[in-house]
């Protein structure tokens, strides 16, 4: 009797804790980053960035509906898609949804994507599939290319790295066309940073770690993910040689659609851009 009855009580718990790890993958964190101008900027202005990150649609817990709910009111010069859409064919269809609540938004400079690790589960006419949705419904895709874009005058370049930990990567390919003026990076591995020696950023935005999306206390699981995550460097605001980047945590899961010590996130960045004075 005993003895099931505390196998009857860790039973019970193992699936409060499930229940209550599930739920965590609804509760939507809105993040508001400023990244402040330098010394030394003039006519000085902001771009408004809306950044969803590892939709992974396989798993997701937030609806169309709901996500547009949550942006409803908001208003936003440009849209960053930093990868790890889904990784299964029959999901492409769910995208269109998700890309028409986007669209509603009429971001002043437009959406831009780059692709994910899981992304690249899709091969040849699959991923191409996913590719021609994305660019049907106004979205910018940069596979190591970049775009100008013209805020106050200034030119702002929008870099799209392709995947790092794929081993997609190039810097002077992403890098070959743009013009002077500042550097906004999308990817999807933030782990490229500590290789762009020779490139400069003025704001990096990635995911790819979901914020560990189980920790226990920490993600010890991503040590084997890179050099930033072996550094518990896997969510938020942080800088590298002086210079700001931000890793999101992703609004879906990959595996269980469970979250521990994690929740989901939107972020809006509020970006100074400008024109260094001489």
């Amino acid at each position: 009797m005993t003895y099931l009855f505390i196998t009857t009580i860790i039973i019970f718990f193992i699936c409060f804790l499930l229940f209550k790890a599930y739920k965590n993958t609804q509760d939507i964190k809105i993040n508001k980053i400023n990244v402040a101008s330098e010394s030394g900027i003039i006519n000085d202005s902001t771009l408004s960035i809306l950044h969803l990150s590892d939709l992974h649609l396989e798993n997701i817990s937030l609806s169309p509906m709901q996500l547009e709910r949550k942006l409803e009111n908001e208003s936003v010069d440009l849209i960053a898609l930093t990868g790890d859409f889904l990784d299964r064919k029959r999901s492409i269809p769910k995208l269109l949804p998700y890309l028409r609540v986007l669209n509603r938004l009429e971001p002043t400079h437009g959406t831009y994507a780059v692709f994910g690790n899981h992304d690249y589960v899709l091969k040849g006419d699959d991923l191409n599939e996913l590719k021609t949705l994305l660019e049907d419904n106004n979205v910018h895709v940069l596979q190591n290319e970049s775009a100008t874009i013209s805020v106050n005058g200034e030119a702002i370049n929008i870099i799209g790295i392709d995947d790092y930990s794929t081993n997609r990567s190039n810097l002077s390919l992403a890098y070959k066309h743009i013009e002077q003026g500042k550097n906004i990076v999308l990817t999807h591995d933030p782990t490229i940073v500590l290789d762009m020696h020779e490139y400069s950023f003025d704001y990096l935005m990635a995911g790819h770690f979901h914020g560990g999306q189980i920790c226990y206390p920490k993600a010890y699981h991503l040590a084997k993910m890179g050099k930033l995550a072996r550094k518990n460097v896997i969510k938020g605001l942080h800088s590298h040689n002086s210079t700001p980047f931000y890793i999101s945590e992703g609004l879906g899961q990959t595996g269980l659609n469970i979250r521990i010590g994690s929740r989901p996130e939107i972020t809006f960045h509020d970006v100074a851009v400008g024109v260094k004075a001489s």
